[in-house]
């Protein structure tokens, strides 16, 4: 009789495999409880000589999606013992080599892996208290005040229906009412408004139309990528400085990415790297699986 969860496991270890790279990562930044005492060179089977350890076991449960969680340890123990006698039988039975497609992706796999655990390495270290502070002091310093702003805009398709809204304002027409009617974007539904943004959150020909308004007053027909747009600018506000603790998850990810990068580009530096001329190679080759059959 078959383990209730083996035909699960079949298919999700096909899936698993593209996750092998980003392992080490994931473990470096999960914080898990103390790991129970084990030998993770202990035997769990052995197939025609070849030995299957705990090691395995551990490591092949790692890559299972997180729907596997809802299991208990005791029934995935199981289907994934079963799981990697039948991957052994099967690896055994293959008659003469196994295709290129097969090599190269081990070869991919052995080389992500490894990658992903340097990656660990370097990004696990955590960043110093005074490496944090002067992060958080050239992202957010002190004496320099960001102005949010607080706008509705009405968002049509041609600038000639922009130029109409426009006249209807002139006459006293109601903005949010205009909106609910005439707008084609999300915000139309609550009158147009977009609420507080600042100049990173707008595309740069809308902001700069924002910034160049006074509270209450409706801007020009203004073309985006989205279309045409009329606005009027209810009020602005300084941003104030965030705490440096509600940032530090946010400034601790972003040393640690430099740090890689960093880590990585002493490493090319270092190399020794040489690269064919791509364009003597014809792009869609790439997609051409069936070279890898044999």
């Amino acid at each position: 009789m078959s383990h209730p969860i083996k035909s699960l496991l079949t298919a999700a270890c096909a899936t698993a495999m593209l996750a092998h790279g980003a392992l080490a990562q994931d473990a470096a930044e999960t914080e898990t409880d103390a790991a129970p005492d084990a030998d993770v060179g202990q035997v769990v089977a052995t197939v025609n000589g070849t030995e299957i350890t705990l090691a395995h076991v551990i490591a092949l449960r790692a890559t299972l999606p997180q729907q596997y969680n809802q299991f208990p340890p005791n029934l995935l123990l199981q289907g994934i013992v079963d799981q990697l006698i039948q991957h052994t039988l099967l690896n055994q039975s293959l008659e003469g080599e196994p295709s290129l497609r097969s090599q190269v992706s081990i070869e991919n796999e052995e080389r992500a892996i490894i990658a992903g655990e340097v990656m660990a390495g370097v990004m696990q270290q955590a960043p110093s208290d005074e490496d944090l502070q002067a992060a958080y002091e050239e992202q957010y310093p002190a004496d320099v005040q960001e102005t949010e702003y607080r706008a509705s805009h009405i968002l049509v398709e041609t600038e000639e229906e922009a130029q109409e809204l426009v006249t209807a304002l002139e006459g006293d027409a109601d903005f949010a009412a205009l909106a609910r009617e005439k707008s084609t974007g999300p915000s139309g539904a609550s009158g147009g408004d977009l609420g507080w943004f600042g100049a990173s959150d707008m595309v740069a020909p809308f902001f700069d139309a924002v910034a160049a308004l006074e509270p209450g007053e409706v801007s020009d027909p203004v073309e985006t990528q989205f279309g045409w747009h009329v606005i009027t600018l209810a009020e602005t506000r300084n941003k104030e400085r965030p705490a440096l603790e509600t940032v530090r998850e946010e400034l601790t990810a972003q040393l640690q990415q430099g740090a890689l990068e960093a880590h990585i580009e002493s490493l090319e530096s270092n190399a020794e790297i040489d690269r064919i001329d791509l364009e003597e190679i014809d792009p869609t080759v790439i997609d051409a699986l069936e070279l890898l059959e044999n």
